[in-house]
């Protein structure tokens, strides 16, 4: 019996011992974790804003070749596609008809010439001769008439002489402007009429070159509010230098200048075209070649400029980021973002400069929870002119 009592006490002893422990386990809290997140601290700073509008390239000058009189072309004076200097003999029309032309004007000249004093001594001596009564005043006028009669015919000659000289000179066509020489639409032999619709070739100067891009009319309004309002303001004289991205997606490597904006706005795109200058000795620029143009805006001195992995997307689209405030807890901002530059979004609304802004670990976050927070220091990151640099770890 002594034995039986022993066996039931220690039983009951291990079993309140497991109740207590399990007991004790139950109200034991797990310890808890406060997520880590990296921010960038936000610092207003200078930002050059930009914009690429699309275009195409145009010839600085274009001439179009045509004759200036009828004839045969008897040469080509130049090779397809080779550069040619203002002056220079494209074609050569036969002279001969125009030479012989020449010829006969200046005879009639020296004929109209060699007249004219004969009629010029009859018309003194008579008109002397009528004021003594000794002729009648008819003769004497019939011989002032005369005199200026052969007058007339010696400038009438003298005409003739000089529109034969300037077809004569029309004979050989030459370069209107230096440029690159296009393909030739006749070959020798060819009859040619002067000012014919067909032009004989085309040279175009290629150095410098335009480059006409379109804009909307809305962002150049939206653009002109900016800078009124003082948000923007202008760049001075680098406001005017343009640089150029090719088809490739390669940078030209010379800078352009913006010469005019045009005061009319297409109807149909409702878009205003402007008109840049590149230089072009390599002649890498040709007619026609479509092309991105990097136009300066205007410059914002108080920009705030977020780290693009900072900022995402709702359900309604809108740009939305993290924040931590002072005290350590998550805010959830709406964001007004203007545009990209470079891995970073322009923010014009829901960011302010100190703001600490959530750019690592937001997805095991949400609004409301404390976090602890420490400088982003990622590779390959580059921070926001002048915010604080991140603290180092001891």
């Amino acid at each position: 019996m002594c034995f039986d009592r022993n066996v039931n006490w220690l039983a009951a002893a291990a079993l309140a011992g497991i109740v207590g422990a399990t007991t004790g386990c139950r109200t034991a809290p797990p310890p808890k974790i406060t997520p880590e997140v990296s921010y960038q601290t936000l610092t207003p700073g200078r930002a050059v804003l930009t914009t690429e509008l699309p275009g195409r390239t145009t010839p600085f000058l274009v001439a179009e070749i045509r004759p200036q009189v009828n004839g045969l072309i008897q040469k080509r004076l130049f090779q397809e596609g080779a550069d040619v200097k203002a002056g220079n003999s494209l074609y050569q029309i036969d002279p001969a008809p125009y030479k012989a032309a020449l010829d006969q004007a200046t005879a009639a000249l020296a004929v109209a010439e060699a007249s004219l004093p004969a009629a010029q001594s009859r018309a003194e001596r008579l008109k002397n001769l009528a004021a003594i009564h000794a002729v009648g005043q008819q003769e004497a006028d019939e011989a002032a008439a005369a005199h200026k009669q052969a007058i007339a015919n010696v400038a009438a000659s003298r005409a003739a002489v000089e529109s034969a000289r300037i077809n004569l000179s029309h004979t050989p066509i030459t370069a209107p402007i230096s440029g690159r020489v296009g393909m030739s639409s006749v070959t020798v032999g060819a009859l040619v009429t002067a000012y014919q619709g067909i032009a004989l070739t085309t040279v175009q100067q290629l150095d410098p070159i335009y480059v006409d891009v379109t804009q909307s009319s809305a962002d150049l309004l939206g653009l002109r509010r900016r800078l009124e309002s003082g948000r923007l303001r202008s760049g001075g004289d680098s406001a005017r230098k343009v640089k150029l991205i090719l088809e490739d997606g390669s940078l030209y490597p010379l800078e352009g200048k913006l010469q005019f904006r045009d005061v009319t706005v297409d109807p149909s795109t409702g878009a205003v075209t402007l008109r840049m200058v590149f230089p072009n000795p390599r002649h890498i620029l040709l007619p026609g070649m479509f092309v991105r143009a990097v136009v300066e805006d205007g410059v914002d001195d108080r920009a705030i400029l977020a780290m693009q992995q900072g900022v995402t997307r709702n359900a309604k689209g809108e740009a939305v980021a993290l924040v931590v405030d002072p005290s350590g807890k998550v805010e959830q901002r709406i964001l007004t973002v203007d545009r990209a530059l470079g891995d970073k979004w322009l923010v014009t609304a829901g960011l302010a400069g100190g703001d600490r802004l959530v750019v690592e670990g937001g997805q095991k976050v949400r609004p409301g929870m404390t976090v602890k927070a420490v400088p982003f220091a990622g590779p390959g990151a580059t921070p926001t002119p002048g915010a604080q640099p991140p603290v180092q770890k001891k």
